[in-house]
């Protein structure tokens, strides 16, 4: 089986990668020439556990290639993906100009049926927009061709994509034609023999499946940190609250560790986009609106306890940021609690030197030179007065506390993902600040 997909950034790469490693001949296309280039070479443009492996292997066995042309892609292709990005608008909509561009010139360069997937993450109706596009420039060609729509949501998580894709929780397709059913039934029959579940549905359900997934682990999230600032004022601890919640089966223990506030390239998109959504059609969601006040304010919360220890006087200070990314393995900083906490830490006339495993080239193309970098963890604590966690690499779990110690002017932590334990910390003689713990 042969498909094409368009768009070589996280979604549309793991996807291509993971399908060619179960026998599909996988056609991953780009317009951006250099990113081809270097995926032909093996160079990855993204930061993602067991992929550049998987790239090489099956490039090496001939069953996934790299294009820039969407024409010769799609000529022996029964089903193309559209994968490209889906930017918000200032308005917190959903910018789907990349989505239909690509639906236009699947209609303008296809010779024979196909079935057009949506795998971008995208609002409700899209697929009616990709279908009228598509069939646009089909008539004016003259061309009788029939295709299929569907929806493909992708349920990936940043640092185990490769996992998740190979071994699913459950596989989403919409679809309003048996036809496009049974390819996609077809393509996906290898995952299904591992006992993995596919649930075929109506295409607005589908699309409106992503965005209520990420929408309700967003929730989780700031809920959780909601109520950790709550602890930390009445006294509680916040771990032993969640343990105790994280009990119950209903809730489970994912997605309940208080921090610093979700990040990344899907939840706060898909909050706002799904806002957004309802405001279009006159309803108001106000508990999703909640959830995004409490994330941006929880991104303030490290910094706000950095300025009450060193009351209210940080210019002249240097401190040590351990994690950029925002989360564990992955390299991505879009809308990483980091950038808050370096915003208001140079606003307010402070010096930052950051560490990170994997993200720092994407934080100097951030942020260029406004704060110092260390290729060494222990480097980054040289002279400064305190040292911020911002994200959980297990590298950052057993430390050398003696070594953090004798580098650091004073023996001052602020950990924004609670690795540490508080009461040890203590006993090391550390000023310890944590999430929903009070500590001072």
């Amino acid at each position: 089986m042969k498909i094409a997909i368009v768009g070589t950034g996280y979604v549309g790469l793991v996807t291509g990668t993971c399908f060619a490693e179960v026998g599909v001949n996988v056609t991953c296309v780009d317009i951006d020439q250099k990113k081809i280039e270097n995926l032909k070479k093996g160079i990855l443009p993204i930061y993602e556990p067991g992929l550049e492996e998987m790239v090489e292997r099956n490039t090496q066995k001939n069953r996934l290639h790299f294009s820039t042309s969407l024409q010769e892609s799609i000529q022996q292709a029964e089903v193309v993906f559209i994968a490209v990005g889906t930017p918000p608008d200032e308005d917190g909509s959903a910018d789907l100009k990349y989505v239909l561009a690509v639906a236009s010139s699947i209609g303008e360069h296809m010779q024979h049926p196909l079935v057009v997937v949506t795998k971008s993450t995208v609002p409700v109706s899209t697929a009616e927009k990709v279908r009228k596009a598509v069939q646009t420039a089909l008539d004016k060609r003259g061309s009788a061709l029939e295709f299929y729509v569907a929806s493909n949501p992708e349920f990936l998580k940043e640092g185990a994509a490769i996992e998740d894709f190979m071994k699913p929780d459950r596989i989403v397709v919409g679809t309003d034609r048996v036809e496009a059913e049974e390819i996609m039934r077809k393509l996906y029959k290898p995952f299904l023999m591992n006992g993995h579940p596919i649930i075929f549905m109506d295409i607005p359900s589908a699309e409106m499946t992503k965005y209520a997934a990420n929408a309700m682990l967003a929730t989780k999230i700031s809920f959780m940190n909601d109520v950790a600032n709550l602890c930390e004022i009445m006294g509680a601890d916040v771990n032993m609250v969640r343990k105790g919640i994280g009990s119950d089966g209903r809730i489970g223990p994912k997605f309940i560790y208080p921090g610093v506030g979700y990040g990344g390239s899907c939840f706060p998109k898909d909050v706002k986009a799904l806002i957004k959504t309802a405001k279009e059609n006159n309803y108001h969601m106000r508990i999703l609106n909640a959830v995004e006040d409490v994330n941006e304010a929880q991104k303030e919360v490290l910094f706000n306890k950095v300025l009450a220890h060193f009351k209210g006087d940080l210019k002249g200070k240097k401190f040590a940021l351990w994690g950029l990314s925002f989360k564990p393995k992955t390299d991505d900083m879009r809308e990483a609690p980091s950038l808050v906490i370096i915003d208001k830490l140079l606003h307010a006339g402070a010096e930052v030197v950051a560490y990170d495993p994997v993200a720092m080239h994407e934080a100097q193309r951030i942020l260029g030179n406004s704060i110092a970098y260390s290729e060494d963890m222990y480097d980054t604590l040289t002279g400064t007065d305190a040292l911020l966690i911002v994200t959980e690499w297990p590298e950052f779990r057993v430390p050398d506390f003696e070594k953090i110690s004798g580098k650091l002017k004073n023996k001052v932590l602020f950990d924004g993902r609670n690795i540490f334990d508080a009461a040890d910390m203590k006993k090391q003689g550390y000023d310890y600040y944590c999430i929903g713990i009070r500590t001072h």
